[in-house]
């Protein structure tokens, strides 16, 4: 059972907390997907403010696998866990609980607990941990032999408890008979006028004296749930370093200061560049390699590719052994085939680029088809919208474009055909032939020096006429 159904009001956003995003995914769906490699036969979200969001969200990620319960008001965790018991398959024997807004916690930990509250027969099982600034969470106490007995949500303690070290993170597995019946007795005297879940504790101590509370230690860094903005970039360094550390250990090669989201591809023996940042979907073959600085969202990166310094490519595709940068600029539907090689301040845009085609200098590329071996001239551009709708380029295979060349869309230029430098081209080109679109040059003899007196002079009227007068003039 997750809780979800808060407000965030210290995230200062319209936005439910646990729909904000970590690592490349929302809250919740770190906590589903612990939840899912925990072993879970069955998961209940609870949810309440923006309740149409949140299960929108969860629903187009997870489909039909996540079931939702809802809390109506938001009276304190026992009332969430109230509420999502209606959810409860009547075969269920034990309920794990967990939040929606702590995404560090791994499946291992909510393994664990689980297990440990079988292996001692315990009525429930808790998570615990120590910090050094206890403040704002429940304390654990514990009788004379250290055994967890209660919890005291910090504005309950005393000044005493109040010096505990060891708090409660919030996450049980209990027995579902003892849940059931135990959350009729949870009432909401308390400083908060809230129904604390923290209380199923004392009545499962008070419940059986031997065995009834067992206790798991763990680390405090995976344990930090997400209260405002701050909380939220502590939690998402913690989740990039994590699966930076895992791509490594898996063998990919990463510079420092790398963010890679949790739902990207990459494969063991790929290279990264210090900064590098893969975003949504991306999927990054064997054997790439990625320059500094580049940014790369729902891209496809082929073996043997490479991507120089600080290129971004964004929902396209590299093939193998392509070349790309430095500072190009792939956007979304373009195609750089085997070989190709896009360079630097290069633009594409829904372009296909074949195999050995060659962009290799400030170029824009839109709405174009490239034959193999092409090679775009410096300066090239694909004039390929009217102000009214787009229109397709294409360049037949073993075509040269000359430099600083304008192709007027629609339009095709032939196999192996030629197109002179500084051309403006408005009608199709046929194999092997040439096109010339430019004016005709034209030297006027002796013109330099009567140009240059004249601009000259025109120079000195304007600064005769911006100097004021002497006095006596």
């Amino acid at each position: 059972m997750i809780l979800a159904a808060g407000q965030g009001t210290r995230m200062k956003s319209p936005l439910p907390k646990v729909l904000h995003h970590a690592a490349g995914a929302p809250l919740v769906a770190w906590a589903i997907e612990a939840a899912r490699d925990a072993g879970a036969d069955d998961i209940v979200l609870v949810v309440g403010h923006a309740r149409e969001a949140v299960i929108d969200a969860v629903r187009a990620r997870f489909g039909d696998a996540v079931r939702f319960a809802i809390q109506t008001e938001q009276r304190g965790t026992a009332d969430a866990v109230r509420a999502g018991m209606g959810a409860v398959r009547d075969d269920v024997t034990e309920v794990v609980i967990t939040y929606g807004d702590v995404p560090c916690v791994p499946a291992e930990a909510l393994a664990q607990l689980s297990a440990l509250r079988a292996s001692q027969k315990a009525l429930l099982s808790l998570i615990t941990t120590e910090v050094d600034d206890p403040t704002g969470y429940g304390r654990i106490i514990r009788d004379g032999r250290g055994r967890p007995v209660a919890i005291r949500e910090h504005k309950d303690c005393t000044p005493e408890e109040r010096k505990v070290r060891s708090v409660n993170p919030g996450l049980y597995a209990v027995d579902r008979a003892f849940l059931a019946l135990a959350l009729g007795s949870i009432s909401s005297d308390n400083a908060q006028g809230e129904f604390y879940l923290t209380d199923l504790v004392a009545l499962a101590a008070r419940a059986s004296k031997d065995g009834a509370v067992a206790e798991l230690p763990w680390e405090a860094a995976s344990l930090r749930g997400v209260n405002d903005r701050a909380e939220l970039a502590a939690v998402e360094a913690t989740l990039y370093a994590r699966i930076a550390d895992r791509h490594r250990r898996a063998g990919s090669t990463l510079g420092a200061g790398c963010f890679i989201d949790r739902d990207v591809t990459l494969e063991p023996g790929a290279t990264l560049g210090p900064g590098v940042v893969l975003r949504g979907r991306t999927r990054v073959a064997a054997g790439a390699s990625i320059d500094v600085g580049c940014v790369l969202e729902d891209a496809v990166i082929a073996s043997g590719a490479t991507l120089k310094p600080y290129c971004v490519v964004t929902k396209s595709e590299v093939g193998v052994a392509a070349s790309i940068g430095p500072f190009a600029h792939l956007r979304p539907e373009s195609v750089v085939e085997q070989g190709a090689h896009v360079g630097n301040f290069v633009e594409l845009k829904k372009t296909r680029l074949g195999p050995g085609a060659k962009a290799n200098h400030l170029a824009y590329l839109g709405d174009g088809v490239v034959g193999a071996k092409a090679n775009i001239g410096a300066g090239t551009i694909f004039c390929n919208y009217d102000g009214f709708q787009k229109h397709t380029t294409t360049i037949g295979e073993g075509a040269f474009i000359g430099s600083n060349s304008s192709l007027v869309a629609p339009i095709t230029i032939g196999r192996d055909a030629y197109v002179g430098s500084g051309s403006v081209v408005t009608k199709d080109v046929p194999d092997e032939a040439l096109a010339v679109g430019r004016a005709r040059q034209e030297n006027k003899l002796g013109y330099g020096a009567r140009l240059r007196a004249r601009l000259t002079a025109a120079k000195q009227a304007l600064l005769s006429a911006a100097t004021p007068p002497k006095p006596g003039q």
